[in-house]
Order: structure tokens, then C-alpha cells, then sequence
């Protein structure tokens, strides 16, 4: 507790000796021993939690969003006075503000690109890396379309990838999967694509799991997915449009898909042409039987951390109820005990 005495009256000399009294026995009271119905840390974490403050500011990936929306009004319920601010522009526009010191904590459905963490470093700014849960990445169509039951990882590279440009039918694609290991037999159908664009974390994880290396094996760009289809930063109106549309395909963070199950159509997926088409559910991305799933962070600013009660307070507890009940609220899977072991201790390492 800090004593500021210029609040103090001044009438008389009385009047200040009675008020430093009465706030000393405050102090007192609040340092009391254990023999007087509770230990001293006990006390002082009720004194510290009371008086709890401040501001935490949290930007990124959309697919990480609900996990820290759900962890900020828990954690408000507790700690009213502290203000929490999420957003989710995207993975990589996250690490931009994150980057440029606007925001303490970056959501990321990825991790930190070598140049993102290289202009983190030239702005000195630190950072603790922290995996939360898993995600798969559900790639849909609308529940009309009963042409589409399996796709390779060669036909998603012959509909999506950057030698797919001006292809306007599914069918437009067919060559090209059966060339880059696909199943072909794609419909004479009309192609909608509506999935996430270049600022989101789903955008880069979906072409580095299933694109980068045909691409690279055809020195084709293994950064970019065709540029002519409709991106969305939010994941609600890709779902709109796929459902809307009795053709259409596209992708999202596989959380935002399960929860509209009953109005699109989750297509299995095989690696291989010919391979298992596995289904994704929760049971097949924690086990990693399902081939298109990534790990989630959250990156915290180490300094901010450093001089922050309020936000080191919320980090603590996001390694709890964040790692647990947030995930499953969520939607999303929980990392195995060991994995959240290491998260812990990185976090408390940092």
C-alpha cells in the first residue's frame, strides 16, 4: 500500500497524526500475521488481485480470437478494473502491431515468420513464445454438393494453388490434380472459392501444409494461393458464402466450421491420391491422423510483461483456464499434459 502524504489534511497537527494512525492500522491490517485467521501471502494476494489495474491490448489471428475472448471475460469477472482489448485482423497484421509495440499480446494460429521476428528484434522488442491448442483446417463445400467426397492434397493445389488462376469449373482442375498426385475426377461444376486471404494465419498454414511442396517441386510460388478468388478476414462470411453457393469451396480454421456443420459439408481429406480420406473432428486433430492441423500461440512482449501486473496476472492465467476450459469453450483441442507442461514452463522461464 503507498502512503501519499500530500492527500493528507492539514488543518492541525491532531488532524494528521489521527489520519496516519487510521492508515496505519490499515497497513497493519493488511499485513496481518497468520494467527489472525489467514497467512500473510494469503492477504496479500487478496490485497493484490483487489486492486488490480490496468490495460491489456491483444491483436491477431481470428482463429485464436475466441480462445482469448473467452479467457478475457473470465478473467474480467475477477479483476473488473483491468481493461482487455481483443482483435482479430489476422495472424500477420497482428504481429505487424505486435511488432511495432501496439499491442502486449499477438494471437497467432502459426509461428513467427524469420521476418517478422527480425523486425520484433530491430524494434527490441522480446517476446515468449506460447502453444495454447490445436486446430485443423476444414476445407468445406456446400451440403448440395454431392460430387465432392475426398480431396487430395493434389487436388487442392489443382483448385487453389498459384497454377489454378482463371480456373472458373471444378473440372478445370482435373488435369492438373492427376499431374501433382490429386484424385482427379473433379465435377463439371462451377468453381466459387471463398476462403481466408493473405493477412490470416489460415491462409499461411493451409498453403505451407498442403501447397508449399508440390509447388516448390514445379518451381511455382509456394508462398501464395491463385489471387482471383473472394477472401474474407472473417471466417462467418466465408461460411455464408459456401453455404449459399450449391458449388462452392473454400476453407476455415476447422472450430468456425463445426459449429456450422449443419449448413455446410466438412470434405475428408487424404495426403496421397488414393490414401485414407480422413474426417476432422476433434479426435483425428489431437491425434494428428487428420492431415491438415497446427498448433495456436500466443506471443506475449516480455517487457511489458516485466512492468505489467495486470497483463503478467492474465498470463498466468491464460496458462490455467486458458489451456483448459477456454480451449474446449472454443471449440478447439487441448494439448496433450506433457505439451502443456513445456507451455508452462516457458512462460514461467521467460
Amino acid at each position: 500500500m503507498f502512503l501519499n502524504p500530500v492527500s493528507l489534511p492539514s488543518k492541525s497537527a491532531l488532524t494528521k497524526l489521527t489520519a496516519l494512525a487510521m492508515a496505519f492500522g490499515v497497513v497493519a491490517a493488511a499485513c496481518g500475521s497468520s494467527d489472525s485467521g489467514g497467512s500473510t501471502a494469503d492477504s496479500e494476494t487478496t490485497g493484490a488481485t483487489d486492486s488490480l489495474s490496468g490495460d491489456v491490448v491483444i491483436s491477431g489471428s481470428s482463429t485464436v480470437e475466441p480462445i482469448s475472448i473467452v479467457v478475457a471475460e473470465s478473467f474480467s469477472a475477477d479483476h473488473p478494473d483491468v481493461n482487455i482489448e481483443v482483435s482479430g485482423p489476422g495472424t500477420g497484421d497482428g504481429f505487424k502491431l505486435f511488432c511495432a509495440g501496439e499491442t502486449d499480446i499477438s494471437d497467432a494460429s502459426r509461428k513467427i515468420k524469420d521476418e517478422e521476428a527480425a523486425t520484433c528484434a530491430d524494434a527490441g522488442i522480446e517476446y515468449v513464445e506460447l502453444k495454447v491448442g490445436i486446430d485443423g483446417i476444414a476445407v468445406m463445400t456446400s451440403t448440395e454438393n454431392d460430387a465432392v467426397e475426398c480431396l487430395a492434397f493434389g487436388d487442392l493445389y489443382a483448385l487453389a494453388g498459384p497454377e489454378s488462376t482463371g480456373f472458373s469449373k471444378w473440372s478445370d482442375a482435373d488435369q492438373l490434380a492427376t499431374e501433382v498426385g490429386g484424385n482427379g475426377g473433379l465435377p463439371d461444376a462451377e468453381l466459387i472459392i471463398s476462403a481466408p486471404g493473405p493477412e490470416s494465419g489460415t491462409y499461411d498454414s493451409f498453403i505451407e501444409i498442403v501447397m508449399s511442396k508440390i509447388a516448390e517441386s514445379r518451381e511455382q510460388d509456394a508462398k501464395n494461393a491463385r489471387p482471383d478468388y473472394s477472401s474474407a478476414a472473417d471466417d462467418n462470411v466465408i461460411i455464408e458464402t459456401i453455404s449459399s453457393n450449391p458449388t462452392a469451396f473454400g476453407w476455415v480454421g476447422f472450430a468456425f466450421a463445426d459449429l456450422s456443420k449443419d449448413s455446410v459439408k466438412l470434405i475428408p481429406i487424404s495426403k496421397e491420391a488414393g490414401g485414407d480420406c480422413i474426417e476432422p473432428n476433434a479426435e483425428t486433430i489431437a491425434s494428428g491422423e487428420y492431415p491438415i492441423s497446427r498448433s495456436l500461440y500466443i506471443y506475449v512482449n516480455k517487457a511489458k510483461a516485466a512492468e505489467s501486473e495486470a497483463l503478467t496476472a492474465f498470463v498466468d492465467y491464460y496458462m490455467t483456464f486458458g489451456l483448459d476450459e477456454a480451449v474446449a469453450e472454443a471449440d478447439y483441442v487441448a494439448l496433450t499434459d506433457d505439451v502443456k507442461a513445456e507451455t508452462v514452463a516457458a512462460w514461467e522461464g521467460r
